[in-house]
C-alpha cells in the first residue's frame, strides 16, 4: 500500500468498499471521518482535494485506523475526538462517548438555569407616553418644512431677473423684494422654533432606568430615593453538580455556553475520565474555577459546607440494565467501559443513589435531572415522587423515546 500511488479519492473509495464488506452501517461516513483525522483535513476539503497524493505518514495512520474500525471499534476512539453541542471533545478508551441524547440533558438544565436562576424575575411595568413627544416632533417637522421653504425662496431669488419683476407686476408672492422679506422672516420663525424645542427638552421630567418617566410632582423626591436606594446586586452564579463526568462534556457544555454565569462541581470514579475531562477543559480554556473535576465515589468529595448550595444536580449515569448489556452492539458492549454502562438488574442502581442526595445537595427549589434507559422512566419519575420531589417529567429524546427524568427539589434535607 505505502509503495502505490494513493490519492484521497482512491484511498476514500478503497476504505469506504473495504469497511462495507465487513458489515459497517455507515461505511462512507466512517471513510471520511478516518481520513479527516488523518490528514488534518475538514470533510468539504476531502472533495475539494480528491486529486492530492497520501504521503507515508498520513497512509500509516490510516492503514492502523482502517484495521480498528474493521475490528468494531468505534470511530471516536480512532480518530481520539468527536463533536458535542458547541465544543470538540477529546475521547479515549476507558471513557464514555457522549451521546446525541445527553445534549438533550445540557439543554434541559440550560432551559432550568435561564428561567429560574440566571433571567431575575422583574416586575411589570407600564411605559408612561411622554405628552410632549408629538410636540416635540411637530416642533421639528415644522423647521424642517420651513427651512425647505426659505431655501426655495431663496431660490426663486436668486433666480428673478428684473423683467421678471415688472412681468409679475402685482404679484407680490413671485417678486425677489418679497422671497427676501419671506426668507428672512421664515429664518426668525426657524430660530423661534429651535428655542422652543431646546424649552421643552429642558423640560423634560426625569427618567429611571428604563427610560421611563418617573410620575409625580417632586423630581428631586424621586432623585433623593434613588441616591438612598441600594446599588444593584451582582448577578448570581448558578451552581451545578455533575456526578460521573466521563469526558466532562456535560460541564464544560454548561460552563462554555454560559461562561461568567455557570460554575460546575464534577465527579468521576473513573482516574482516565478525570484525566481526559481536565485535558477537554484545558483545551476550552475554562479554569478549575469554573469547572471543578474530583475523583470521588458519587458525592464523597463535596465539602459539608457545600451542601444544599447547589442549583442542578445533573447525571448520565450507567443505566443499562443487566440483561441489556448482552444485547448491545459489539462496538459498544466490546469497547466501551462496562463501569459507565451497567445500571443494575433495572438500571436505577445508581439513580437512587443520585435521588437520595439530591434533597442533600440542592437548594430549596433546585433541579434534579437523570438520563436514563427508556424502559425506566416510569418508575424512575415514581421513584422522585415517593421521595418528595415536585414537578417530576419525563423527557424524550429526538427519537421520541422517554430519556430524561427531571424534578424540583421542594424541602431540603440536613444530615444531622
Amino acid at each position: 500500500m505505502a509503495n502505490e500511488i494513493w490519492t484521497i479519492k482512491r484511498c476514500l473509495e478503497w476504505t469506504k468498499e473495504y469497511l462495507a464488506e465487513r458489515g459497517e452501517e455507515h461505511p462512507r461516513l466512517s471513510a471520511e471521518w478516518l481520513l479527516c483525522a488523518a490528514t488534518g483535513l475538514a470533510r468539504i476539503d476531502l472533495y475539494m482535494r480528491m486529486d492530492e497524493t497520501l504521503n507515508a505518514a498520513q497512509l500509516e495512520t490510516m492503514h492502523a485506523a482502517v484495521v480498528r474500525r474493521a475490528k468494531g471499534e468505534p470511530l471516536q476512539y480512532i480518530t481520539g475526538s468527536t463533536q458535542f453541542r458547541m465544543i470538540d471533545v477529546a475521547c479515549a478508551p476507558g471513557v464514555l462517548i457522549p451521546r446525541p441524547e445527553t445534549e438533550m440533558l445540557v439543554e434541559e438544565v440550560l432551559n432550568y438555569l435561564d428561567a429560574e436562576v440566571l433571567s431575575p424575575e422583574a416586575a411589570a411595568r407600564q411605559r408612561v407616553e411622554l405628552p410632549w413627544n408629538d410636540e416635540v416632533e411637530q416642533a421639528r417637522k415644522a423647521e424642517a418644512a420651513l427651512a425647505d421653504e426659505r431655501a426655495t425662496a431663496e431660490r426663486r431669488a436668486a433666480n428673478l431677473t428684473a423683467a421678471d419683476e415688472a412681468a409679475l407686476g402685482g404679484d407680490v408672492l413671485g417678486s425677489r423684494a418679497y422671497a427676501e422679506e419671506l426668507a428672512d422672516r421664515e429664518a426668525e420663525e426657524a430660530a423661534a422654533q429651535a428655542a422652543e424645542a431646546e424649552a421643552a427638552k429642558a423640560a423634560e421630567p426625569e427618567l429611571d432606568e428604563y427610560g421611563i418617566a418617573i410620575e409625580g410632582a417632586d423630581q428631586k423626591m424621586a432623585s433623593a430615593q434613588d441616591a438612598a436606594a441600594p446599588a444593584p446586586t451582582e448577578p448570581r452564579i448558578a451552581r451545578v453538580l455533575e456526578v460521573g463526568c466521563g469526558t466532562g462534556c456535560i460541564s464544560l457544555s454548561l460552563a462554555w455556553e454560559r461562561r461568567g454565569h455557570v460554575t460546575c462541581t464534577a465527579t468521576d470514579i473513573e482516574l482516565r475520565a478525570i484525566d481526559l475531562a481536565t485535558k477537554n477543559r484545558d483545551a476550552l480554556g475554562l479554569t478549575a474555577d469554573e469547572v471543578a473535576f474530583s475523583l470521588t465515589n458519587l458525592v464523597s468529595s463535596i465539602p459539608r459546607e457545600e451542601w444544599g448550595t447547589f442549583d442542578v444536580l445533573v447525571s448520565n449515569p450507567p443505566y443499562i440494565p443487566t440483561d441489556v448489556m448482552r444485547s448491545l452492539p459489539h462496538e459498544v458492549k466490546d469497547f466501551e467501559p462496562d463501569l459507565a454502562l451497567e445500571g443494575g438488574a433495572d438500571g436505577l442502581d445508581i439513580f437512587r443513589r443520585l435521588l437520595n442526595a439530591a434533597p442533600y445537595m440542592l437548594r430549596a427549589g433546585g433541579l434534579f435531572a437523570c438520563e436514563l434507559y427508556e424502559g425506566a422512566l416510569d418508575a424512575a419519575a415514581e421513584l422522585c415522587r415517593q421521595a418528595g420531589l415536585s414537578d417530576v417529567r419525563i423527557v424524550h429524546d429526538l427519537t421520541d423515546r422517554p430519556r430524561i427524568v427531571r424534578a424540583i427539589v421542594t424541602e431540603p434535607k440536613q444530615r444531622q
